[in-house]
């Protein structure tokens, strides 16, 4: 069966992507003090995936990479390089610069050259800087030649220096790995030059079981080694160097008495390479990677011979793409499964009316539609959980971005989450990432004080910044909140009359003020910096919030801190919906957003400005939109106490919408109507009903704005 490089090649991009977060988040974690075994080991092993899966598609340039930070880190995790912060914020920048490049190979752009050589120069140093146990020995090796130090040097950390080139002390290895070992992202290379480094090795190749080109598998290990190490060091050091590899391989580790000089002259592995070329020279021509030989040179030469990007390679900026993919619990794709299977049970009773059908069998008949309709309404709901995400997916970027801008604003953030198991659709989680990176920055630009100023408020200096993620109705709520400076409402409102959006002799509530952070251009900072203080991206967030149906609310105390909630639906895809009737036109309304429909009593009714109404309900008063007005149409009825009067909420603001008739409710699936037509404010979309007619999808915040005469609408 012919292999897909393409899928090959997408799932090494994912999965690589899944490794530098991995890598990310757990050089997070060591920065924080504590030094864990298992958290290096987990790096190293994303560093050595990632290398090892750039190998099968000869991207040289990461491969070089990532080898000198798997170097890196294989020095932390033998304790020959000591954990620092300056070390871990290299690591994290490396991460970056690989982030990078995989990006540039993936959409076959250019990166920043100069950036990625820098990181992996300062890379190259740290690992000729030479370690305490090195410097102990450093006299002795002065006394040697220059060509024994270079062929020693990498050796000398693990072992005494041999007292002869002759030495036979040391090991025989027979190696046999599993047909599936390749698959698991282990390179046999990698295990090869770990041995290298304690000693003098030698390896010979087993090519026998390679089977006939056309029964080949590519993904399989059909070789075998033979390996003979000149090294005077114990057993359990080659014990855990294949200690990655112990349940996936055949391994037998016997002491060497003897070996012969002749055969150390001979390179076996060259011969057995020369003869695998021939064996399979029809198909040489098809393989982009040469067969690795092993050299005498030490690691640290090694990475200093490794080849550096191309100069012709020029800086660009690379935006965030869309993953077209997403990991579903296996039990998710187990309730789709059963009820595909309920489904065809049902048409199959079903099928068996139109074969033989009396009217003494409608209620039978009756019964087989209603586990139709139910089967279908459970099999759309298994669907739409396929889409659901949680959303720790955005929030683990976070950790890094609090880390880089608290160094950047010299401030110090603890950044706590909560929440984060948290579903919701796959849509809605990629396009809120923007939002929240941008609130989270402004939470720590203007809300967090230095730690002179906590001080001096009596606080603690170390801030506090919380995402948190819940449910709530058919809604998810997420708050972004910290316990910084918060708003200071006398300055919000003097900046307000400074820019004409208020009158000086206006009483706006602390609502209506804290709204006003959200029109293009408003900012209360004086200084200009690269983060914030030119009035751009609150009304952005907004904008983007609304399109996603959704809605932020701003709560703040001054001295205190301050949260951002935004409320968002769980999928753009169905929504539940309230069908409304108005003159000969179906309107829909989501039913999170009515909060009660009733008839209306006329005394109740008020008028101001000449023609706007009010309807006093309780103790608030409701401004009434009649839609009929709204969408130039003939009514049913123009008297509101012959009509229903619906009260809806969106952003923070009830209205009530005048209709003719309630009718029933139902999912709705929502098609967008900008992409098909265009935007219009107080539309959120269409879809088609039961009968073959469309029907629009009333936005009861956009209805609001419109009935204010608000004009929000993008340019």
């Amino acid at each position: 069966m012919p292999v897909d490089l393409a899928e090959i090649r997408e799932i090494f991009f994912e999965e690589s992507v899944e490794n530098l977060n991995r890598m990310e988040s757990n050089l997070l974690e060591l920065e924080k003090g504590t030094v864990d075994s298992e958290l290096i080991n987990s790096i190293f092993r994303g560093a050595h995936s990632i290398k090892g899966g750039a190998g099968i598609f000869n991207f040289e340039e990461i491969i070089a990479f990532a080898h000198i930070m798997e170097t890196l880190l294989d020095d932390m995790r033998h304790e020959k390089q000591v954990i620092t912060p300056s070390v871990i914020d290299l690591l994290l920048r490396s991460v970056d610069a690989l982030r990078m490049m995989l990006l540039a190979v993936k959409e076959e752009s250019d990166y920043d050259v100069q950036e990625v050589q820098a990181c992996q120069n300062e890379l190259k140093n740290i690992l000729n800087v030479p370690t305490e146990e090195s410097d102990e020995k450093e006299s002795n090796e002065e006394e040697s030649d220059e060509k024994a130090t270079s062929e020693s040097s990498e050796s000398s950390e693990l072992k005494e220096p041999a007292t002869s080139d002759t030495s036979t002390t040391g090991w025989h290895i027979v190696f046999k790995p599993n047909l599936s070992m390749l698959k698991t992202g282990n390179d046999p290379i990698n295990l090869f030059d770990e041995l290298k480094r304690l000693g003098d090795l030698e390896v010979k190749v087993d090519i026998s079981q390679i089977p006939t080109f056309s029964d080949l598998d590519v993904q399989a290990c059909h070789l075998s080694w033979e390996l003979i190490l000149r090294a005077d060091v114990k057993r359990a050091a080659l014990e855990e160097i294949f200690d990655w590899v112990e349940d996936e391989c055949e391994l037998h580790i016997t002491a060497l008495e003897e070996f012969s000089s002749q055969q150390e002259t001979e390179s076996p592995l060259e011969k057995s390479e020369e003869f695998l070329i021939d064996k399979c020279e029809g198909a040489v021509n098809q393989i982009e990677q040469p067969i690795p030989h092993f050299k005498k040179e030490t690691d640290r030469e090694e990475i200093s011979q490794l080849k550096t990007a191309p100069i012709e390679h020029k800086k660009k900026v690379h935006h965030q793409t869309e993953a077209n993919s997403i990991r579903v619990s296996i039990n998710k794709i187990d309730d789709l499964i059963n009820m595909v299977g309920e489904l065809v049970i049902t048409q199959s009773m079903l099928e068996q009316f139109g074969e033989n059908f009396d009217s003494s069998r409608i209620s039978q008949l009756r019964d087989g539609l209603s586990q139709l309709e139910r089967n279908s309404r459970e099999l759309q709901e298994s669907v739409m959980r396929i889409r659901m995400l949680p959303i720790s997916y955005s929030f683990n970027r976070f950790p890094r971005l609090v880390h880089d801008l608290s160094l950047q604003l010299s401030k110090k953030v603890e950044l706590k989450l909560s929440g984060e198991h948290t579903e919701l659709d796959k849509t809605v989680l990629e396009k809120m990432s923007d939002p929240l990176v941008h609130l989270v920055r402004n939470a720590l630009d203007h809300g967090i004080e230095t730690p002179v100023q906590r001080q001096a408020a009596g606080k603690p200096e170390t801030g506090e910044l919380r995402l948190h993620a819940f449910h709530q109705g058919g809604n998810i709520i997420i708050q972004i909140s910290d316990d910084g400076a918060g708003f200071d409402l006398d300055k919000i409102r003097a900046k307000a009359i400074q820019e004409g959006l208020l009158n000086p002799d206006d009483h706006p509530s602390e609502e209506q003020l804290y709204d006003l952070i959200f029109q293009p251009g408003f900012t209360t900072v004086e200084e200009v910096s690269n983060l914030s203080g030119r009035g751009v991206g609150m009304d952005v967030v907004r904008r983007n919030i609304r399109a996603l149906g959704g809605t932020i609310h701003v709560e703040s105390k001054q001295g205190k801190g301050s949260t951002f909630n935004v409320r968002l639906p769980l999928t753009l895809a169905i929504l539940d919906g309230q069908l409304v009737r108005v003159g000969q036109e179906i309107y829909i309304l989501s039913l999170l957003s009515i909060i009660e429909s009733l008839r209306v009593q006329t005394k109740l009714v008020n008028s101001y400005g000449g023609s706007a109404e009010v309807y006093k309900l309780r103790d608030e008063y409701i401004p009434i939109l009649r839609l009929y007005d709204l969408f130039d149409i003939i009514p049913s009825t123009t008297q509101l106490d012959q009509g229903i009067l619906v009260i809806a909420e969106g952003e923070g603001q009830k209205i009530g919408l005048f209709v003719d008739e309630l009718l029933s409710q139902q999912q709705i699936v929502i098609k967008s109507l900008e992409s098909n037509y265009k935007k219009i404010q107080g539309i959120f979309g269409a879809t088609i009903l039961g009968n073959g007619s469309v029907a629009l999808i009333l936005d009861v915040a956009g209805l609001i704005q419109r009935f204010h005469h608000i004009d929000f609408q993008e340019n």
